[in-house]
C-alpha cells in the first residue's frame, strides 16, 4: 500500500497550515436530505424502515425497562436517526441505539453506564435466575464499542444539545382545544411515542408535533378538533397548515405499513387509518399541499473555512467559500464513515469544528479569508544579451 500524499503534493498551490473546517449545526434535517443520505449509501426504503423500526423498538423496550423519563426516549431516538444518516452501515442498529440512549441518557442528566444499559437489555430476554449484574464479564467488550461510538453520535449531531419534546406542549393543547382526556388526550400522547419510529421530530417544530398527534388522535375517535383542522392559530405557533399535513401523512405512513410495529396501530383497524389518509389526500389536493414541505435546495460544494483551496485534491477547481461546509458533504456522510474515508484523501488532514451560531462562523470565514488571499504581481525585467562575435 503506498504512503499517503503530503498536503503540499496534492495541492502545491496552497501555503501554511491547513485552515480547518467549520461543521454548523442542524437542527432541522429536512426530507430531500434524508432521502439523498440514504440514496448515496445505498439503503433502500424497505431496509431502512426494518433497522429503523428496530433500532426505535429496541430503545423503547430498555427505556421502559430501565424506568427512564420520555425526554431520554425522544433524545435518543433523535440522535439515533442522525447518526443512521451519517454512518447507515455501520456496527448494526442494535450497537447504534445502546450508544444513542447512552448518549442520551448523559444529556438528558439521567445518568446511565454503558454496561447498565446492556446489562438491562440481556435481563430483559432472560428469567430471574438467569439474569446479570452490569459488572458481568460479558458485557465488558461491548461496552468499549459503545463508549467509542459515543464519539461519532455527537459528531453525527454537530454537538447539538437542543432538544425537542411534543408530550409536554401536547398535553397544553388538548386542554387549550377541549379535547377529550381519557380517549384524545391519552392517544395522542402515545401517537407522539409512535412518532419517534419516523423521521418527523427531525422535520418539524415540537408545536407542529403536537398539533398533529392531536388532530389525528381526535380523528382516530371521530371527536375532530376543528380549532386544529381549521388551522386558525397555526401561525401564532409559527407552524402552518402544510407541515401539519407532511406530519400527519408520515404517521398514517408508519400506522399503514407497520401498524403491528406502533403503540397506537395495534388499537384501530386498519380501515380506519385509511379513510382518514383518504380525507387528508383530499384536502391536500384541493389546497395543493406538497407531500413534503419545500426546502432550501442543498448546496453542492465542500469547501475549506475561508481558503479558496481544492481540499487537498488534484484537477478541482476553485470554489467559492461557505461557513457551513466542512469535510461531510451535504448528504451528511462523515469521513469517518466507513463507506467515504478511503475515497477522499484529502479531506482526512486539518481540524474539523463545531459551531452553532451561523452568523459566528460567517465572520470567522470573512476574517480568514484575508489570510489565504493569492496576490500576484507582474514585473518586466529587460535582460542585455551579448552579441556574438563574428
Amino acid at each position: 500500500m503506498a504512503p499517503p500524499q503530503a498536503a503540499d503534493a496534492l495541492d502545491p498551490d496552497r501555503i501554511g497550515p491547513h485552515p480547518s473546517y467549520i461543521e454548523i449545526a442542524r437542527p432541522y434535517v429536512f426530507q430531500h436530505t434524508i432521502t439523498a443520505s440514504l440514496a448515496a449509501a445505498g439503503v433502500s426504503e424497505a431496509k431502512d424502515d426494518s433497522i429503523r423500526l428496530q433500532g426505535v423498538a429496541w430503545i423503547d423496550s430498555v427505556r421502559k425497562y430501565m424506568q427512564l423519563p420520555v425526554k431520554t426516549y425522544d433524545t435518543a431516538c433523535v440522535y439515533y436517526h442522525k447518526f443512521r444518516l451519517v454512518h447507515p452501515d455501520s456496527n448494526g442498529y442494535i450497537d447504534a441505539a445502546a450508544s444513542a440512549l447512552f448518549t442520551a441518557c448523559k444529556i438528558e442528566d439521567t445518568l446511565k453506564k454503558s454496561k447498565e444499559i446492556l446489562c438491562a437489555a440481556y435481563n430483559m430476554k432472560v428469567s430471574p435466575a438467569e439474569q446479570l449484574t452490569p459488572d458481568d464479564p460479558l458485557f465488558e467488550n461491548h461496552s468499549k464499542t459503545i463508549i467509542g461510538l459515543e464519539r461519532l453520535m455527537l459528531e453525527a449531531s454537530g454537538f447539538d444539545f437542543r432538544n425537542r419534546y411534543p408530550q409536554e406542549i401536547l398535553i397544553k393543547f388538548a386542554k387549550r382545544y377541549n379535547a377529550d382526556k381519557v380517549a384524545v388526550g391519552k392517544t395522542a400522547y402515545n401517537i407522539s411515542l409512535d412518532m419517534y419510529r419516523t423521521f418527523a421530530p427531525l422535520k418539524q417544530t415540537t408545536t407542529t408535533m403536537a398539533f398533529a398527534c392531536v388532530e389525528l388522535a381526535g380523528r382516530l375517535h371521530e371527536k375532530n378538533v376543528r380549532e386544529i383542522e381549521t388551522g386558525k392559530e397555526y401561525e401564532w405557533f409559527t407552524s402552518s397548515r402544510e407541515e401539519v399535513m407532511e406530519t400527519l401523512l408520515d404517521l398514517l405512513d408508519l400506522y399503514t405499513h407497520h401498524r403491528a410495529s406502533t403503540i397506537v396501530g395495534q388499537s384501530h383497524a386498519l380501515e380506519t387509518f385509511i379513510a382518514i389518509r383518504i380525507t387528508l389526500n383530499q384536502e391536500a389536493s384541493a389546497n395543493s399541499y406538497p407531500r413534503f414541505t419545500r426546502a432550501p435546495a442543498p448546496k453542492a460544494a465542500e469547501l475549506l473555512n475561508g481558503a479558496k483551496a481544492t481540499n487537498g485534491t488534484t484537477g478541482s477547481k476553485a470554489k467559492e467559500v461557505t461557513p457551513t461546509t466542512s469535510p461531510r458533504n451535504d448528504l451528511m456522510q462523515d469521513i469517518t464513515s466507513p463507506t467515504t474515508g478511503a475515497s477522499k484523501p484529502g479531506l482526512k488532514e486539518g481540524t474539523v469544528r463545531f459551531m452553532l451560531d451561523t452568523q459566528r462562523a460567517k465572520a470567522e470565514k470573512e476574517t480568514v479569508a484575508e489570510y489565504f488571499k493569492v496576490e500576484e504581481e507582474e514585473y518586466e525585467v529587460e535582460v542585455e544579451r551579448e552579441r556574438r562575435r563574428p
